[in-house]
């Protein structure tokens, strides 16, 4: 059983969302504070599968929330907003979010949220391109997936879960093009929606903490139309 904490000031929501989620075999805990949420999250670290993490609420707002997590955790994280607005979704997406959702949202959707996040986190990367060695190395590169790191230069470099799982794609095959709907249903483990732009989101943070270039040449590649190839160095360039 997969244990979610939900942090809304809704009761009447978080109460909605528990009587649909339990017979689905979710334990589910509420909580209505960002501060007294946080505070629950970091003591009980790993204690829960994954966090539905509303942006307006007491105590300490949603986005502070996530960035306190994500700054010793990488529990996922299903941000929830009651307004449409553009902005929200990416500032979510740029702090950490692995998902996000606008309410009211569907239920049968937001299930289907949880369950592929959650496949994606437990099974540390079930995609259908390629099986792999444990380490890969990638011009200045090194992706190590049996710990989860990927060092440039030989520093580590924080990637949040999701934005491993994308480059450990994108590395697996470098020099080879990945369509956007294999890297979506490899690393965010589902299907995009027409105006769904958290694929690109994610790919813009990952160029940043990388560097965009190496070598003088664009590291990530779009291929416009298709997907994304992750480029191979040349050997015998300077």
């Amino acid at each position: 059983m997969n244990h979610l904490l939900v942090v809304d000031d809704d009761a009447a929501f978080c109460e909605i969302i528990a009587d649909y989620l339990k017979p689905e075999g979710f334990e589910v805990t509420s909580i209505h504070n960002g501060r007294d949420a946080l505070q629950q999250v970091l003591a009980g670290e790993g204690k829960y599968d994954l966090v539905m993490l509303d942006i307006m609420l007491p105590g300490m707002n949603g986005f502070e929330v996530l960035q306190r997590i994500r700054s010793r955790l990488e529990t996922p994280v299903i941000m929830l907003t009651g307004r449409n607005q553009k902005i929200d979704r990416i500032v979510g997406l740029e702090i950490g979010a692995d998902d996000f959702l606008v309410k009211p949202c569907d239920l049968r959707e937001l299930l289907a949220r949880l369950r592929a996040i959650l496949r994606r986190t437990q099974n540390s990367l079930k995609n259908e391109i390629m099986p792999a060695p444990e380490r890969i190395v990638i011009g200045d590169i090194e992706l190590d997936a049996g710990t989860r790191v990927v060092r440039r230069n030989r520093e580590q470099i924080h990637l949040t879960s999701v934005e491993f799982s994308f480059l450990e794609i994108l590395l697996r095959v470098a020099g080879h093009v990945v369509t956007r709907e294999q890297l979506a249903k490899g690393a965010l483990g589902r299907d995009l929606g027409a105006y769904d732009r958290s694929l690109d989101m994610h790919l813009s943070r990952i160029r940043k903490k990388l560097g965009h270039k190496y070598k003088g040449i664009e590291r990530i590649k779009t291929i416009r139309g298709v997907g994304f190839v992750y480029a191979v160095p040349n050997p015998f360039s300077a």
